[in-house]
């Protein structure tokens, strides 16, 4: 493979800059821009070690830098690796980067560093998808899971599945190809009880996902009631600052309003919309779409009654609309005087609904809107410690379709189908979990997976 090199560190000035280089050229390449403190046999170098210099041009110093040395196959890529460890000024690391380029190197695509650990065997696809997602993290729980993965807990977890359904393509094919020594009636019992057990541990792979989406993606939640329930004044109290305008006005909110918390490590995005009315002002009609929008694709609606006022209309609307969603139901302003039909309205058509009373503009009551998120998705029952969780689409889709070929096979040994039919069916699986861990994938989705990748890494 040629030698790459792309600077590391993300854009603008900072303390450090960081340009990394990858390839069998790597050392020859530092050698003839790095001038050390102590002279470096480049041939017997050891691995794992700094070097303190400079970087020069033509007998000109560019910066004072330590460059690290990891010697193939200990290093990141399985390759001879150099990283430089500049000044973080733009100049310096892009004249650093330039003279790696002219010296031999290749510009590193993006993701190009994990691509080639991956291509050499050092990680396998979930594990190099699981860089990706610990440099996205946005909290604690969503990097360790990651992390987790990065390990291999996953990876550990469909090879142990892989295995025992290739020894049952083992015994197929010995079958096939060996009629004389034919499968009894006992050993396709033991393959369908075998079958069977995968079939569960899939399953569980595949309901962790409800929890591990929780983890990489957050609660989305949108706040729903009609003008001047409280909603921006709720958005203010959750958030501890006056994110959202409040006045007497109705309609002040015509757009939508994203802010992000953390309950118990997970992200809750809130969003806060425009009132639910009737309304001739254009911009805020398109503004009351996109509430009842947000409302159907959020994974949880707060909807928030004035408890003081008379329903109204546009109550039932969201009463309506609460029913048969995943909802918490608000009755705000319990610090003025409150009005009893309102609440018994409300109380008898949402029965089955947690109704929780507050004063957003007292602070009154917010805590408890944080524990009833937290009950509702188990929150506490998420443990990274002992489970693994799939947080990628591409694994959940990928396990469940090798559950569907299990499945298949179960059906066809139950139903007396010939051996090579329900072979077919276990080879479907086999290339499913092959396609997560990187065994059986296509160049095109090897692809798309690292053009997500920054460049650097």
């Amino acid at each position: 493979m040629n030698t790459i090199v792309a600077i590391s560190t993300a854009p603008g000035i900072g303390g450090i800059g960081i340009i990394r280089m990858s390839g069998e050229k790597s050392f020859e390449i530092i050698k003839k821009i790095f001038k050390s403190k102590k002279s470096i046999n480049y041939e017997n170098i050891e691995g794992n070690t700094i070097k303190y210099g400079y970087i020069i041009e033509k007998d000109k110093v560019i910066d004072e830098v330590l460059v690290s040395f990891f010697k193939a196959p200990n290093s990141y890529t399985t390759e001879n690796v150099c990283e430089i460890n500049s000044h973080g000024g733009k100049y310096v690391v892009k004249k650093i980067l330039e003279l790696c380029l002219e010296h031999g190197a290749e510009l590193a695509m993006p993701g190009e560093f994990t691509k080639r650990a991956f291509l050499n065997g050092r990680i396998d696809l979930s594990q190099a998808e699981a860089v990706i997602d610990i440099i996205n993290a946005k909290t604690e729980k969503e990097a360790k899971s990651s992390i987790n993965q990065l390990e291999g807990s996953l990876s550990k977890d469909i090879a142990h599945i892989r295995e025992q359904l290739m020894s049952i393509m083992v015994e197929i094919e010995v079958s096939i190809d060996y009629p004389e020594y034919d499968i009894e009636e006992a050993d396709n019992k033991k393959i369908q009880n075998i079958l069977i057990e995968l079939r569960k541990n899939l399953q569980q792979l595949e309901d962790s996902f409800e929890q591990g989406k929780i983890i990489k993606e957050g609660i989305s939640v949108t706040l729903l009631g009609r003008p001047n329930v409280g909603k921006s004044s709720l958005l203010n109290a959750i958030l501890k600052q006056e994110r959202a305008i409040v006045t007497e006005i109705e309609g002040t909110t015509r757009d939508v309003i994203e802010e992000t918390i953390q309950v118990k490590g997970i992200p809750i995005n809130i969003i806060d919309t425009a009132g639910i009315r009737d309304s001739n002002n254009k911009i805020e009609k398109i503004g009351i779409e996109k509430s009842r929008k947000s409302a159907n694709e959020s994974d949880l609606i707060i909807a928030i009654f004035d408890s003081s006022n008379n329903i109204t209309k546009e109550d039932k609307e969201i009463i309506d609309i609460s029913k048969d969603r995943n909802s918490i139901i608000i009755l705000n302003k319990v610090d003025k005087v409150q009005n009893k039909e309102t609440l018994e309205y409300i109380k008898d058509n949402l029965n089955q609904k947690t109704i929780i009373e507050i004063s957003a503009k007292q602070r009154i009551g917010i805590e408890k809107i944080y524990d009833e998120i937290e009950r509702l998705f188990e929150i506490d029952k998420i443990n990274l410690d002992y489970n693994i969780l799939v947080t990628n689409i591409r694994h959940k889709n990928l396990i469940h379709g090798a559950k569907q070929n299990i499945n298949q096979a179960i059906k066809s040994i139950k139903e007396d189908m010939p051996i090579d039919i329900f072979g077919i069916y276990i080879k479907e699986a086999l290339e499913d979990l092959g396609e997560i861990t990187g065994e059986t994938v296509s160049e095109e989705i090897i692809k798309e997976i690292f053009s997500k990748f920054c460049l650097g890494k």
